[in-house]
């Protein structure tokens, strides 16, 4: 059986070496400098090989690691291209493949699951796992009652040892790690995935909300959720679907398989807070594919969040004042929902250049979501010298909207990785059409 004390211990210390690589790179590179090496392709070089490392490390382990390095392969179109080139390919085998666990272990966890009869309740039963995740891995079946195909999702042994322990360390790392990455904040992120990689651990509950999402998209001609057929604390047996991974489509699809694919995935993202009151809160291309009938299939709902009054109303009047120009209400707006630091003094014109990357896209009848695009905006806030830095440190983003903005800026990343054109403003606006609609008159 597995040595879980051993097995922690060990990912801690490949976790542990990633800053003494990166510093000894930065060393070597200072010391190039001194005999007269040019600064910026130095830099470029210590960057590429200090996110390699850092990727291949990420790569070979499950947790809280892999979880942030899916996290973090979503801002892959954000990262300049002479960073990003050299691990691109790491980025996205994060998205959807990890080292499988033994037969035994999944036998054992079956075991503790179902009962020692658990192969009975089978037909069939794959050994070999047909797809891995942060902390489980998944084994395609057949379902002896009715000869359905399923899958069967098990949870790695030790998994919330590992999920805590990566966390906390890539938690002491977040300074180090954050050049790697400009343009996105690492500790928040760790922070956020913390709180909701504590609710992933049961599976009852990420078989909960798969039920009530297959039924709020019951028949829809754009989504296909799978049926759970079982559940418990560390197994989910669904249905078996399978469609072509969206990572397929970012590396070789068609431009119109690419469009359509963006398109069905805004749909589903800004369809489902306000249709089913929940967010899929686990945005990357791994758990989304395009099926042959053109719905999209999503899949993984261990990070969903509960939306009772669907999209934040906040949220949607902040975006309908930067759509139509009137900075007064929108800084009113910021300042009572906490979005500004008490005493900032922030020039109303520029907070709407600064949220460029949620109005851009639907000024337009259709918007043309790129790595270009996404990198601009990446770059004008994460410069020091840009006036939209000196905005961003003046502004807050308070913890209850946290997850939703993670959440759109994760879809917006990968919108970007499919080089989608899409008719945002039209999606949008079926379901919170009061961002586009005038202000009642008052008096």
């Amino acid at each position: 059986m597995t040595d879980i004390p051993r097995r922690t211990a060990s990912r801690t210390a490949k976790l542990a070496g990633l800053p003494l690589g990166v510093a000894g790179r930065a060393a070597a590179g200072f010391g190039r400098r001194l005999t007269g090496g040019d600064r910026e392709e130095i830099a470029a070089g210590i960057a590429a090989k200090s996110a390699e490392q850092l990727f291949a490390v990420l790569g070979e382990l499950k947790g809280g690691a892999m979880k942030f390095g899916q996290a973090l392969s979503v801002f892959e179109a954000a990262i300049p291209d002479e960073y990003a080139e050299p691990y691109r390919e790491a980025l996205t085998k994060l998205q959807s493949a990890a080292p499988p666990m033994p037969m035994d272990d999944v036998d054992y966890m079956l075991t503790q699951q179902f009962g020692r009869g658990w192969k009975s309740r089978f037909a069939e039963f794959d050994e070999t796992p047909a797809a891995s995740a942060s902390i489980g891995q998944v084994h395609r079946a057949v379902w002896k009652r009715d000869g359905r195909e399923v899958a069967v999702k098990v949870q790695y042994p030790g998994a919330e040892e590992a999920l805590r322990s990566d966390l906390r360390q890539l938690g002491r790392m977040s300074r180090i790690l954050q050049p790697l990455v400009p343009g996105l904040e690492i500790k928040p992120l760790i922070n956020e995935l913390r709180d909701r990689m504590e609710e992933e651990l049961d599976y009852r509950d990420e078989a909960t909300y798969q039920r009530e999402f297959a039924s709020f998209f019951e028949g829809d001609p754009d989504v296909r959720i799978p049926r759970v057929v079982g559940s418990a604390p560390k197994a989910v047996i669904t249905e078996w679907v399978q469609g072509r991974p969206l990572s397929s489509i970012i590396r070789d699809g068609s431009a119109e398989e690419r469009d359509h694919a963006g398109n069905q995935l805004a749909r589903f993202h800004y369809s489902a807070p306000d249709r089913a009151h929940l967010l899929h809160a686990d945005p990357h291309p791994g758990n989304f594919g395009i099926l042959d009938d053109g719905r999209l299939l999503v899949l993984d709902f261990g990070a969903v969040a509960r939306m009772p009054d669907g999209m934040p109303p906040e949220l949607v009047a902040m975006t309908k004042y930067a759509l139509g120009g009137r900075d007064g209400d929108l800084m009113a707006l910021m300042r009572s929902a906490g979005f500004v630091h008490d005493g900032a003094r922030i020039d109303q014109e520029q907070v709407l250049g600064y949220l460029a990357p949620f109005t851009e896209p639907l000024e337009t009848e259709e918007f043309h979501f790129n790595r270009r695009w996404i990198q601009r905006q990446a770059e004008r806030v994460g410069d020091l010298r840009s006036p939209d830095a000196a905005i961003g440190r003046s502004l807050n983003l308070p913890p209850r909207f946290l997850l939703v903005h993670r959440v759109t800026m994760g879809t917006v990343g990968i919108l970007c990785q499919l080089d989608a054109r899409v008719r945002l403003r039209e999606i949008v606006a079926e379901w919170q059409p009061e961002m586009f609609e005038p202000d009642a008159p008052t008096g």
